[in-house]
């Protein structure tokens, strides 16, 4: 009898504790990480498309560790500043639960197509590696693109260009004032370009030797004045003003401009319309 009171015991025991455990993990999930990258309400992007570039940005923010995510929408109440664009972007970022590791690493590219408007928004690492220069050359790199109405070459473009700044920032060296990638203009440009010059150069030399046909040279400077039409009796310089213009200085010192989002985090950013 006493054996059998042990083993209920025993067995109301283990109940008990499964029972607390079980409570305690339903009350408190673990937060699963947010895989859609691409998210395309504005329906900007063919179905072949949203794979293409989906698959992109899990590729690469899975590589760098990194978050890298696009969302397009078509919002017309949204307020037409650069100021509302940029607080939608960074409650999007952190209230969908992007960024890897504690610091929420990631950046976040919001297309407005009501406006016309976009804005990028980075966190952790990604005030780090997008400075404020590196985010204005980004933006020529891409905005073009969407100008044009060429959606997926701009999103791929701006993905490609996020690698390549992590990558570059984790050298030590992140991309910023006087550290700009440089563009290669390939082999076959070079040629072209030296071959369109030269073509240009002949003709205009050509063009003016054919105008010079009726001119003769003369061997005297005087052959070139009439007679007595030059009689200077008097030379004075006379000092009269002097025209200063004052430009202020820009800032050159680089590095990122950051501002807190509603959810108090730290973001650095920019943005504009296209």
């Amino acid at each position: 009898m006493k054996n059998k009171l042990l083993r209920l015991c025993f067995i109301l025991a283990i109940f008990c504790f499964g029972f607390l455990f079980a409570t305690d993990v339903s009350s408190n999930p673990v937060k699963a990480e947010n895989k859609q990258k691409l998210v395309d309400d504005a329906e900007l992007l063919s179905s072949s498309e949203k794979e293409h570039i989906e698959a992109l940005l899990m590729r690469l923010s899975k590589e760098n560790q990194f978050d890298i995510v696009i969302h397009t929408l078509n919002d017309p109440t949204l307020p037409d500043t650069d100021e509302a664009l940029m607080n939608y972007a960074d409650d999007y970022f952190d209230y969908n639960d992007y960024g890897y590791g504690t610091n929420r690493d990631g950046v976040v590219l919001v297309v407005n197509m009501a406006h016309r408007g976009y804005w990028i928004s980075t966190r952790g690492y990604g005030i780090t590696a997008m400075t404020d220069r590196g985010l204005e050359y980004m933006k020529d790199q891409f905005v073009p693109s969407m100008s044009e109405g060429d959606y997926a070459e701009a999103f791929e473009i701006f993905a490609n260009t996020c690698d390549d700044f992590v990558k570059q920032a984790k050298t030590g060296n992140p991309y910023d004032v006087g550290n700009l990638p440089k563009k290669d203009l390939g082999f076959i440009h070079i040629l072209i370009a030296l071959g369109v010059g030269a073509v240009v150069a002949a003709i205009a030399c050509l063009t003016m030797k054919g105008q010079l046909n009726t001119i003769h040279p003369k061997n005297h400077a005087a052959d070139y004045m009439i007679k007595d039409s030059l009689n200077i009796t008097q030379s004075t310089d006379q000092f009269l003003y002097v025209f200063t213009k004052k430009t202020k200085k820009k800032n050159n010192g680089g590095g990122s401009s950051t501002h807190t989002s509603s959810s108090g985090a730290s973001h650095g950013g920019s943005g504009g319309h296209f």
